[in-house]
């Protein structure tokens, strides 16, 4: 797709994007030229009866929690339809997440457990305020250019199956996370991996609160000593679509958005049209995202408190209860269809994807690719011999099943399996036994292609063969 020329809502889309369960997300531009994010909901899903308005409402419920000082979400700047389409706006940038980096080189264990206790001191606030998230893994953990560990995509997954999750849930995807950071920290920083893995299982047993009280305690464990934003913020700037210093200037260079767009609806102010375009807007005022308007002075919320303070109360946790927005979305008198954002074969690859994670409701987290190494046994082989090449692929301890392909660049033929996985494991190896023949003196690379669950993944290691 040619994204630079097109645009939502005064958002214009970078080329950046990459699929999950809920539809296409897509690094953008916001109008006053930020980093920031735009979710195309997938259309099957978000098209199903009372999907979109439990959406609008999970994103209502975050923007009153944003404004009332929690810092950890991607704040939602709008929800808006354009003809057939539904959008989401971010006001910040949603990539790269945890699950990009895994796949680049490993996190060293200062910056890991940063993320394990922010994103651990936010679902506290979230289930002080009564609400979850409901989907936490690596791919909802987005990683700032400061280092700073944000979740994304909060309550959405909910909202596309019509469940509310209980805090157990979120205490389980995130006990996952920790167990697949240590996993690539047993054989470097083994006293890192042991700390890792004792706060997985103090989530599990005492709650997150226990789980981050001891990554702070036991930080000592830690290389270096203590816990640290510096290699996680390194990491981020290198991995980040925005990577380089002049992304407001690259950003400002994309062409201008057509001055017609077609009729653009927000779904959070029914009746009223989005920011940038004409049509009547009722008396009074109206927010678009988070961060307008003035806060009223009032006594801290609870949420609040436990965000400020670091410090949450075991017994402030509380069982989401599901609210609907009022109101129904008003229609567009007339719509125009947006460009196509791909060919019809990745929309069939994005709602095959989706309508299958609509079908998995069990309590245990969605499998996850956290990273993918692959490594030869030995650097060259002679006459005649078998190379023994193995991937090493990292889950969040999701259950369910790895289609993956192996490709070796001698020959055409392709080597496909799949592998099921278990919600006790968090590491496997895909081994591959390459024949190798005739005389010749060349260099060889085995490739090792994760084709789902999406986003695909990676990785490939060469050796040399004379005879």
């Amino acid at each position: 797709m040619n994204n630079p020329e097109h645009g939502i809502a005064g958002f214009r889309l970078t080329e950046h994007t990459w699929m999950t369960e809920l539809g296409n997300w897509i690094d953008a531009i916001s109008p006053d030229g930020r980093r920031a994010g735009a979710l195309l909901f997938d259309a099957r899903l978000i098209g199903l009866p009372g999907v979109r308005e439990r959406v609008v409402a999970a994103v209502l419920t975050d923007q009153r929690l944003v404004l009332g000082g929690l810092t950890g979400l991607i704040p939602v700047a709008d929800v808006v339809a354009a003809g057939d389409q539904v959008w989401l706006l971010t006001g910040q940038a949603v990539s790269p997440t945890l699950a990009d980096l895994l796949t680049t080189a490993p996190i060293e264990p200062a910056g890991a457990a940063s993320a394990l206790v922010e994103t651990a001191q936010t679902l506290l606030a979230l289930h002080a305020a009564g609400v979850t998230h409901g989907s936490v893994h690596p791919g909802t953990v987005v990683v700032t250019s400061e280092g700073a560990a944000l979740l994304s995509e909060r309550g959405l997954s909910d909202a596309i199956r019509g469940l509310v999750s209980p805090p157990e849930r979120d205490a389980a995807g995130w006990a996952a996370l920790a167990r697949g950071l240590a996993a690539s920290f047993v054989a470097w920083a083994p006293q890192a991996a042991q700390l890792f893995e004792r706060a997985a299982g103090l989530a599990g047993t005492l709650g997150l609160a226990a789980a981050r009280g001891a990554l702070l305690a036991e930080q000592a464990s830690l290389p270096g000593g203590t816990i640290g934003r510096e290699g996680l913020a390194e990491a981020a700037r290198g991995r980040s679509a925005f990577a380089q210093p002049a992304a407001h200037a690259a950003a400002a260079a994309l062409p201008a958005l057509p001055r017609d767009e077609g009729d653009i609806v927000t779904l959070l102010a029914p009746g009223r049209v989005a920011p940038g375009h004409s049509g009547p807007v009722p008396p009074g005022p109206v927010q678009f995202g988070p961060g307008v308007g003035t806060r009223e002075q009032r006594p801290e919320t609870t949420a609040e408190q436990i965000w400020r303070s670091g410090r949450p109360e075991a017994d402030t946790v509380q069982r989401a209860g599901g609210r609907r927005a009022g109101g129904r979305p008003v229609k567009a008198a007339r719509s125009r269809r947006w460009r196509t954002m791909g060919s019809t074969a990745l929309f069939a690859v994005i709602m095959v994807g989706a309508i299958l994670a609509w079908f998995r409701l069990s309590d245990a987290p969605e499998l996850a690719i956290g990273s993918v190494d692959v490594k030869a046994a030995r650097k060259s082989y002679g006459c005649g011999a078998t190379a023994l090449v193995t991937g090493t692929v990292v889950t969040n301890g999701g259950s369910g099943v790895i289609a993956f392909e192996w490709h070796k660049s001698l020959d055409k033929e392709v080597v496909k399996g799949t592998l099921q996985t278990r919600s006790d494991q968090t590491s496997y190896q895909l081994p591959l036994r390459w024949r190798l023949t005739g005389r010749t003196s060349v260099k060889a690379t085995a490739t090792l292609l994760i084709v789902s669950p999406e986003p695909r993944r990676t990785d490939k290691v060469s050796f040399t063969y004379k005879c």
